[in-house]
């Protein structure tokens, strides 16, 4: 019993020390010290007291310095539930729920304050700020009901002019976007109403409104999300979801995902996460919604495009950092599911058969891939791989034509997704020899997929030697066939085995010319308007392959037709021809990943006698350039953006590392802007594989130090491109990247204070900071230019007020050779001396006076000796005269001025 008291008094004054270094570290504006302490003061109290509410009091302090206002309300919920009507706990609150724009809480808290301490005179402007902000928001509300009640009378009556309907649900739309309009409506019974009215509405516009709304409703709101679903049902989505209209199909789309995003506490944005107390709240409604959509994948009575869009629903939500549903996708036999649709064909016409898409198989390859990528450990990856087995065991038990077909088009799109599942199934026992043998028959189906597999697999060095032994002669027997759409493949395949060498020009499978005669062979298919969209497709796949060459590369970017012809196919959109489009165009700038060649190895290889890989003169940087700008011209720059609709990670780096040569060259950064380039490199920049997020970072630094950032950045991008910015301030980046970051961060931190505040927010200081210490000189100049920038933020002034060396270091910048960096320093200086300018003035004479003694003889020569002495005897400023007094006392210490009193003993000795 002792010891139980012995212990907890140390930890009630643990927990003491705790609440006081927390309050130092409060005072001196290290925040993050302050959690710390306060967080431990909480956990070492263990019973509910008045000193335990004082800490959640404090720590809510802390939250609502770093603007975290759910975490700051919570702390405060948590005090008064301990200690209620504290009126610090009840002011604090009041400050989170205006933030949060729950301004009738924070009025609630508000009035309570001033009932409880009447003298709190702080509290009286903010509660005459929230009373006028409430009865304004009565007001509107009630001016907003008056606008539902009227949209109501126009869209959902039958009889009302189209026109009239029209504008109704296009402004209720607009309500549905706001909090109090989505409220009113919903409370009004919207979603009932458009429930029966799209069972009888003719009006295209009209309907997909109506859906628009419910996907409004749903946004970022669980009690009306849950409300809907209760009102209509998965199913009553997915009915809209079926159909062939493009835009209905996104609608719905939109929907679904905004419900998921609700359930889960996620956004549309691309770093957005899920909150794990929403996951677990909802657990049983996204579980629903997975098995929904999984089961739907399969249905044979919804159209392609609707297929499409579940997989694509499906992907978006596997990884971890959203709904973590890989792993629950094979218990569930989803896989097999996939698999099912991967395998499918537009040549079987059955009562039974899949409607797809020509994107259909690519959409699923994606799938596959993201589920895999997401089976983190062996036994994970074990059971996605026994799924694949049992799937094609099943097929394989009735040995049927068809069921090899299926078995082969699934294996294909595990080729072209999880590569490493695919090469483990076709190293099965049979497998390739099945594929050879289809290959080798009359059958042109079997022909046709057999093809398509051996060029899906011709994917890695070790396989293509096998494959070269084995396939070329079927290849070219296949080559020579009357059917197009065979013969296309077949080129393909050859275009394939005979690139394996890469971009390596000592390199050549095939006999000299032979690449050459291939690329004009896939051209003949790719500008032939008699051709159809596959074969076109086929054709750019080929040269996707064949462009490794230097020598095709050139041949083709003087062939105005087939590039015109290639961009064109790209602005379909369509999934399947994304690769191999894109593919050839970072090939034709030079965008692959380059190995770094080292002179000693080079020379270590030689003398070992290894092979050593050679770059083609037509790969020279004039030509690369000469290559960009044909295709900017062409217009490469609008095809890209739609082909980064794709949801694959890996071909979106591909399209970053395209946008980024074309940013290499000043004169085309505009055209980036023009054509919605910044618009699909943001999210880009925040989610993908980080090759890609880093490709597509300096792009943006790049069109950012070209163009005003207001014309480049409009609105909100201008804060939200500050995050893959700052990313490139990294030691793993080259220095030509933390170079451009800081150059267009320069610009940027020119453009307003919010600006400001968003690089200060992202930890950009003091990434910014350590440039300035670096020795490369445009480095150093560049950081020391964006400080001088971010010195007009009074955020940044406060930093460098506080207890630190800043302003001593930014001085000797100032006499830095390089005058470019001398001159930005000595700016930033002015602007910190700015206000202030005595107080500031002495702060800095202070700083140098006690840096060292050559510095400080330098500074008593000139005037400010008489100044100094005259600030010290000032009355007015103490902290002025204490700064000066500690300069003279330095030059003192120095021995550069003689104490007082010195030269009156020195006088009588003489």
């Amino acid at each position: 019993m002792t010891n139980s008291t012995t212990v907890s008094s140390e930890n009630i004054n643990e927990a003491q020390t705790c609440k006081e270094k927390g309050n130092s570290a409060f005072k001196s504006g290290n925040w993050d010290e302050a959690y710390q302490c306060y967080t431990k003061a909480i956990k070492l109290t263990k019973e509910d007291s008045s000193e335990k509410s004082v800490y959640y009091k404090n720590r809510a302090a802390v939250h609502l310095k770093k603007n975290e206002y759910v975490e700051a309300q919570n702390d405060c919920t948590a005090a008064l539930e301990i200690v209620p009507n504290d009126p610090k706990a009840l002011f604090r609150r009041c400050q989170a729920f205006e933030a949060l724009e729950k301004f009738e809480d924070a009025y609630k808290d508000a009035r309570q304050v001033h009932t409880v301490d009447p003298g709190n005179k702080a509290i009286q402007p903010v509660l005459a700020r929230l009373h006028q902000i409430v009865q304004d928001r009565l007001q509107q509300n009630a001016q907003t009901s008056n606008k539902v009640a009227q949209m109501f009378r126009y869209a959902f009556d039958l009889e009302q002019e189209k026109d009239k309907r029209e504008t109704a649900i296009n402004n209720l739309i607009v309500l549905a976007r706001e909090k109090a309009g989505a409220e009113i409506m919903y409370n009004e019974g919207v979603v009932k109403k458009i429930s029966n009215l799209l069972k009888v509405e003719k009006s295209k516009d009209i309907f997909l409104g109506a859906v628009r709304i419910i996907g409004e409703l749903c946004k970022d709101n669980v009690e009306r999300t849950k409300g809907v679903l209760q009102e209509v049902g998965v199913p009553w989505f997915l009915d809209i979801l079926n159909c062939k209209e493009e835009k209905q199909v996104n609608a719905a789309q939109y929907c679904m995902q905004s419900i998921l995003n609700s359930l889960s506490g996620m956004d549309n944005k691309p770093d957005s996460k899920p909150q794990e107390n929403l996951i677990k709240e909802n657990e049983k409604e996204i579980d629903t919604l997975l098995m929904c959509l999984i089961y739907a994948t399969t249905s044979r009575t919804i159209s392609g495009l609707a297929r499409d869009a579940l997989l694509e629903l499906i992907t978006r939500n596997i990884h971890y950092t959203a709904l973590n549903w890989a792993e629950r996708l094979v218990e569930i036999r989803g896989l097999q599911r996939l698999l099912e649709v991967a395998s499918e064909l537009e040549e079987y016409k059955y009562e039974s058969a899949m409607e797809i898409t020509p994107s259909t198989h690519t959409i699923a390859s994606v799938c596959l891939s993201r589920i895999y990528e997401n089976m983190y450990y062996d036994e994970a990856r074990e059971r996605f791989l026994n799924g694949v087995d049992e799937y094609v065991k099943d097929k394989l038990i009735t040995p049927d034509i068809e069921s090899k077909v299926r078995v082969v088009v699934a294996l294909t799109s595990l080729l072209l997704g999880p590569l490493e599942v695919g090469n483990t199934i076709l190293s099965r026992e049979g497998i390739l020899e099945m594929i050879l043998v289809m290959a080798g028959t009359d059958d042109t189906l079997q022909q046709k997929v057999a093809c398509e597999c051996i060029i899906a697999a011709a994917s890695k060095k070790d396989k293509v030697k096998g494959i070269i032994s084995q396939g070329v002669d079927i290849l070219k027997k296949l080559y020579v066939s009357k059917n197009d759409s065979i013969r296309v493949r077949a080129l393909v395949g050859l275009c394939k085995l005979g690139s394996s060498g890469g971009t390596d020009a000592s390199v050549r499978p095939f006999a000299d010319g032979s690449t050459t005669k291939l690329a004009e062979a896939c051209r003949r298919f790719l500008i032939n308007p008699a051709k159809d969209r596959d074969m076109r497709r086929w054709a750019v796949e080929g040269l996707s392959y064949l462009t490794l060459d230097a020598d095709v590369k050139e041949k083709l970017i003087e062939d105005r037709d087939a590039i015109r012809a290639m961009i064109e196919l790209a602005k379909t959109g369509d999934q399947s021809v994304v690769y191999g489009c894109v593919t050839t165009l970072v090939n034709l700038v030079n965008a692959y990943e380059k190995q770094e060649i080292i002179p000693e190895m080079v020379e270590l290889a030689k003398f070992s006698k290894h092979h050593i890989p050679e770059e083609h003169e037509l790969d020279d940087p004039d030509f690369v350039s000469k290559r960009i700008e044909i295709l900017a011209k062409e217009g490469v720059t609008s095809a890209l953006v739609i082909l980064s609709k794709t949801e694959s990670q890996n071909t979106k780096e591909l399209i970053c590392r395209v946008f980024n040569a074309i940013c290499c060259l000043n004169e085309l950064r505009g055209l980036v802007v023009q054509h919605g380039g910044v618009k699909v490199l943001l999210p880009m920049a925040l989610d993908g594989t980080d090759k890609g997020k880093k490709q597509a970072a300096q792009a943006l630094a790049r069109i950012g130090i070209t163009i005003n950032p207001e014309v480049a950045f409009p609105g909100q991008r201008c804060v939200e491109v500050i995050r893959p910015l700052i990313s490139l301030l990294h030691l793993d980046c080259k220095a030509l990247e933390n170079f451009e970051a800081l150059m267009a961060l320069c610009n940027l931190a020119g453009v307003n204070e919010t600006v400001r505040k968003r690089i200060i927010k992202e930890g950009g200081v003091a990434k910014i900071e350590n440039y300035m210490y670096e020795e490369h000189e445009m480095l150093k100049r560049a950081a020391t230019q964006v400080m001088t920038n971010l010195m007009m933020s009074p955020d940044v002034v406060k930093i460098y007020e506080g207890n630190n060396d800043r302003t001593k270091f930014l001085t000797l910048l100032c006499s830095e050779e390089d005058e470019e960096t001398s001159k930005a320093a000595a700016g930033a200086l002015a602007v910190l001396t700015s206000t202030n300018i005595q107080h500031r003035g002495v702060v800095i004479v202070c700083n140098i006076m006690q840096s060292c003694k050559e510095v400080a003889e330098k500074l008593i020569e000139t005037d400010v000796m008489e100044i100094l002495l005259a600030l010290s005897m000032m009355q007015e400023n103490d902290k002025v005269r204490q700064y000066a007094a500690e300069a003279l006392k330095a030059a003192e210490e120095w021995k550069l001025i003689k104490k007082p009193g010195e030269e009156e003993e020195g006088d009588d000795v003489e």
